[in-house]
């Protein structure tokens, strides 16, 4: 059969083929030169992150969690959630220092997994970003035709009605403009969309500063100690934590959702002028910024109006109007307005760099990595993705769809934490290749004294890192994925009716956190790569497996139907993957001119030794020729 096919040019690879197929990396050290114009400083990465971060939740999640989860408390959901933010920032910041190209994640399951993972990552970014954008610019929308008394919708639902389940009741056409106004905007150069998502940034920023100093007139420290005769029934037991512990926890989660989007810094890693310096900066500050915003308006809201009568979605418009300060509702509106416009920015901005870095590794089609040569901007996709983007907000109904982002953000960030732990641990015979000789002898030598439980611990102290000790870490990673999976399933009756969970439910508990801390020791015990960076994540493994765990946690607790939704869009992309990706990635380019250059060099050497033999025969041939003339 391989014969027949092998007649016709086909051939069967083996499932070794297909593996190092899937799991080829890209190197570390990209030796292609950057198209990107590196026009951006670290305050540029940092308004960015911040805009991207802080848009319209911080003027709604507050009297939000406040009133249904955590009552003043709420503080310390937005400690916990930026606590758990800031793990999975670091992990970025670091990947941010060793590998500073456009891509985010996609790059950096790249350069460590391989080129299948790092395609499904790549894809759901598209998904995340442009469900993002979609979701602020039809808020924008909505929140400027409320403010003209729904106009808009009045005209174009009489006009352009749209009669079909799932979609809009009309063509929302200004959430198309505006979409495409960004995307020009964002096409035109790096520097000039940094520079007006600056200006939307510090407009922001000053609102809510605004609302901070100006809460503080009329705070008091009662609404954080009311009795429990007082509160109505249905919002708790009172005081500062009425719902409990678990109130804080489920805050918490709630709250994490409004730190998402600092990950755009990454995306622009190729833009940067001094990306190993200015991404972890960057990552970092803009996160503590976000965090102490959250906890201002949060503090201010919760002592200037009891936590059971925050309003849900508008809760500073309520408690200024009840105060009637008429001039601070509108300058809230405007904060609102600016935010959303930030964060329509840090959405649209990374989304064509991870088609572009996609299209550029020959996973995507190749006219969507074409870069402008007057604006040093990956155009085509800028335009392509806003295009769409635009029409997905004017014609979809995007409530169903918000928890796809989420599972998009959530796996990602999975992934670099896990990626974080697997090239602290990596082998430096990978790295380089240059110490091989003795490196490797004496590895496999002091790996054959050990047995597998003190390789497993380490009993020996070895400092330098084998194939085998990153085996043992890739393995350990993947047992710590599945009891994280386990973890929340465990953490069911906990979280659903504490007063019944049973002694053995404490036990699966108790078991379960055992053998995460101990797989995470097992993984503390390999040696470390010699690798210098510029920025390391402190504490590894314990802050990379925390941010695992969390994001684990939160993605497995959507529901059903975004799964299924995921797994559509998941299904579209392995199609694109294997019918074009797989066949012009950049990767199996290289690998076949490598494997042509060896035959290459392989059929030289044969022709010289070749021509050799015959040069000998010659010589010997002479001698006997001029011998038999003489005589």
């Amino acid at each position: 059969m391989e014969e027949f096919l092998d007649n016709f040019g086909m051939t069967i690879p083996s499932l070794r083929g297909i593996y190092e197929t899937l799991t080829r990396k890209k190197p570390i050290e990209d030796s292609s030169e950057s198209k990107l114009a590196k026009v951006l400083s670290a305050f540029d990465l940092t308004t960015l992150g911040i805009g991207s971060t802080l848009g319209v939740g911080v003027y709604v999640l507050a009297g939000q969690v406040s009133k249904v989860y955590a009552g003043p408390a709420v503080i310390f959901s937005f400690l916990i959630a930026a606590i758990a933010s800031i793990f999975a920032g670091l992990c970025y910041a670091e990947f941010g220092a060793r590998v500073p190209r456009a891509g985010s994640a996609y790059v950096y399951s790249y350069v460590t997994i391989g080129e299948f993972i790092a395609f499904v990552i790549g894809w759901n970014l598209i998904l995340e970003y442009a469900i993002g954008s979609a979701s602020v610019v039809k808020g924008l929308s909505s929140y400027l035709d409320n403010l003209c008394d729904h106009a808009m919708e009045k005209f174009l639902g009489t006009h352009l009605p749209m009669n079909i389940e799932g979609l809009n009741h009309y063509p929302d056409i200004f959430a198309f403009g505006v979409t495409i106004v960004f995307a020009w905007a964002i096409a035109m150069g790096a520097k000039e969309s940094t520079r007006l998502n600056t200006i939307f940034t510090l407009l922001n920023l000053s609102v809510v500063l605004f609302v901070i100093i100006a809460g503080l007139f009329k705070v008091s420290t009662k609404n954080w100690a009311i009795p429990k005769a007082e509160v109505p029934e249905g919002y708790g037991e009172g005081g500062f934590a009425p719902y409990g512990f678990a109130g804080i926890i489920r805050g918490a989660a709630i709250c994490f959702y409004g730190f998402i989007g600092f990950d755009c810094i990454a995306t622009a890693g190729e833009e940067a002028k001094n990306p190993k310096k200015s991404i972890p900066f960057a990552v970092i500050t803009s996160l503590a910024m976000v965090f102490l915003a959250y906890f201002g308006i949060s503090t201010v809201l919760t002592m200037m109006l009891p936590y059971y009568e925050q309003d849900e979605s508008a809760p500073l418009v309520h408690v200024f109007s009840i105060y009637g300060w008429t001039a601070a509702k509108y300058i809230v509106s405007i904060g609102a307005i600016c935010a959303m416009c930030t964060s329509l920015m840090g959405s649209m901005f990374p989304l064509p760099r991870i088609v572009y870095a996609m299209a550029n590794d020959g996973l995507l089609f190749k006219f969507m990595g074409e870069i402008s040569s007057k604006h040093k901007t990956p155009l085509n996709s800028t335009l392509l993705t806003g295009f769409l983007t635009g029409a997905f907000a004017a014609i979809f109904n995007l409530k169903q769809l918000m928890n796809m982002m989420s599972i998009g953000t959530f796996l990602a960030y999975s992934m670099v934490a896990a990626c974080v732990l697997i090239l602290r641990y990596e082998s430096d015979e990978r790295r380089d290749s240059r110490n091989l000789a003795n490196g490797r002898l004496l590895l496999e030598q002091s790996d054959a004294d050990c047995g597998f439980l003190r390789m497993l611990f380490n009993s020996s102290r070895s400092t330098v890192p084998s194939k085998k000790t990153s085996r043992i870490v890739t393995m350990m990673i993947m047992l710590y994925v599945i009891q994280c999976v386990l973890l929340t399933q465990i953490l069911l009756p906990f979280e659903e009716n504490f007063s019944g969970i049973s002694v053995l439910d404490f036990i699966k508990l108790g078991v379960n956190i055992v053998s995460l801390i101990l797989t995470l020791f097992i993984i503390s015990r390999q040696p470390v790569s010699s690798a210098s960076l510029a920025f390391k994540v402190p504490f590894v493994p314990w802050v990379p497996g925390f941010s695992l765990l969390i994001n684990i946690y939160l993605m497995i607790k959507l529901d059903i139907m975004t799964w299924v939704r995921f797994s559509i869009w998941i299904a579209i992309g392995l199609i694109i993957f294997f019918a074009y990706g797989i066949r012009h990635s950049r990767m199996r380019r290289r690998e076949l001119k490598i494997l042509a250059d060896s035959e290459s060099r392989e059929r030289s050497e044969i022709d010289s030794i070749s021509s050799l033999h015959a040069d000998d025969r010659f010589s010997t041939q002479v001698p006997l020729m001029v011998m038999h003339t003489t005589s």
